[in-house]
């Protein structure tokens, strides 16, 4: 069940500026869909089984006691693949809710590396094992703060494999959130300079954070069948569903094939997918809410004074992170922890700061940083796709269909991929 749970969550996330659709064959046209199903094996670029991947581990705050609920997690882990002789090497940043090892980063593993690149990925900042051993402050959501946090442990991930790789010169990618934090850390970037990164890549980012996550919160509470009071009876009924798929079907992974069974077992309406989309968001960010609090003993979920161990039961905490909405996240927890740290910050002020366009001039200037993203990604608002397209001009390649990362594996998005970092 965890295993089906985390690979849900894990599916969140140059012909010209603007394709013409009838070049592009990806097959399926309703975003919902595609962003459940992704692509198929008959559509995917071909991608090698057997890479030499390390898992390697860094101690990132040397004197950080961590929770004891959280042992498993007081070294960050990440991946390195490397080649044999010198090459470029690309750092790959994890989406929302996503680590080092989720699918979708595996899969752009494979695709660079066998394109002839070091790899190195990187969990997200959101993800549990991030806020426990490498946020600087455990409250995932700020894109600046996260951001250099991300570029302290890359500079420390640098120092811990130099000496053991031959690099030629640095690039940079991520998918969702982390195509976002991507450009803030090239930012970060032009003024460290540790780096000087070749080119980077925005994967399906959004454009504000804050209007994405709303977007994800509002397909869960505008489409569940019966309310938010019904919430808990969906999620036990889908499961037990896809549990029942997953056997009857002998699946050996969970994978693109899987979850196109599923999708032809529920006959599912549009409200149901959207619904279906919104509760996996809702499953990674109540995880998120809780570990933050744990970690901060903030008081919003565990009371400050229990120290939960291992053996400590979770399920009364989990319940109550679930009917956490990403506005109570917001109002009761994120926007007061930095009010807190800098006084004269307004609510508008901290939700400017979650977007792009606070870092707009860098984006317009910056010619090594591209776009590549989904005319359908329904986690843009109505009016940021026309943003996207006015920043970036022809360093912006939009796809007509794919919904939110159904086609990253898709081959002319792969081959589109490795051209923009060849040339």
């Amino acid at each position: 069940m965890k295993k089906i749970l985390i690979c849900i969550s894990s599916f969140f996330v140059l012909t010209g500026v603007y394709s013409n659709s009838s070049a592009y064959e990806y097959p399926i046209k309703d975003p919902f869909v595609a962003t459940i199903i992704g692509t198929s094996e008959a559509f995917k670029a071909e991608v090698p089984e057997n890479v030499n991947v390390k898992t390697k581990k860094l101690k990132v705050f040397k004197d950080r006691k961590t929770p004891d609920i959280f042992w498993y997690d007081e070294n960050l882990k990440y991946f390195l693949a490397p080649q044999k002789g010198a090459a470029p090497l690309i750092f790959v940043i994890a989406g929302a809710g996503s680590d080092y090892n989720s699918s979708k980063i595996n899969m752009l593993l494979r695709v660079f590396y066998q394109a002839g690149f070091h790899v190195v990925t990187l969990s997200s900042p959101t993800h549990p094992s991030f806020i426990v051993s490498a946020s600087s402050n455990s409250v995932p959501g700020n894109l600046q703060e996260d951001s250099e946090d991300l570029y302290n442990v890359m500079e420390l991930v640098w120092e811990d494999i130099r000496n053991d790789l031959a690099v030629t010169e640095f690039h940079l990618t991520g998918y969702s959130l982390g195509g976002a934090q991507s450009a803030f850390i090239s930012k970060i970037d032009e003024g460290r300079k540790t780096f000087n990164f070749n080119k980077v890549l925005m994967i399906n980012p959004p454009v504000n954070l804050f209007n994405s996550v709303r977007i994800f919160d509002d397909l869960l509470v505008n489409n569940l069948p019966g309310g938010l009071d019904k919430m808990d009876e969906f999620m036990a009924e889908t499961m037990d569903l896809l549990s029942e798929i997953y056997v009857m079907g002998d699946f050996v992974d969970i994978n693109e094939e899987f979850f196109y069974e599923v999708f032809k077992t529920l006959k599912a309406t549009p409200e149901k997918l959207a619904a279906i989309i919104g509760i996996t968001f809702r499953i990674f960010a109540a995880d998120m809410y809780f570990v933050s609090d744990v970690v901060r003993k903030g008081g919003y979920i565990v009371p400050q004074s229990l120290a939960l161990t291992s053996t400590s039961s979770l399920t009364d905490y989990m319940s109550v992170s679930f009917r956490i909405s990403f506005l109570d996240y917001f109002n009761e927890y994120f926007y007061p922890y930095f009010q807190a740290k800098y006084p004269n910050l307004s609510k508008q002020d901290l939700i400017a700061s979650t977007s792009l366009k606070s870092i707009e001039d860098y984006l317009i200037s910056s010619k090594k940083i591209g776009l590549m993203t989904n005319q359908d990604d329904f986690i843009l608002a109505s009016d940021e796709l026309d943003y996207l397209k006015r920043i970036f001009k022809s360093r912006a390649k939009i796809y007509p269909t794919g919904g939110h990362l159904g086609n990253i594996d898709y081959k002319d998005n792969v081959e589109y991929m490795l051209n923009f970092f060849k040339h």
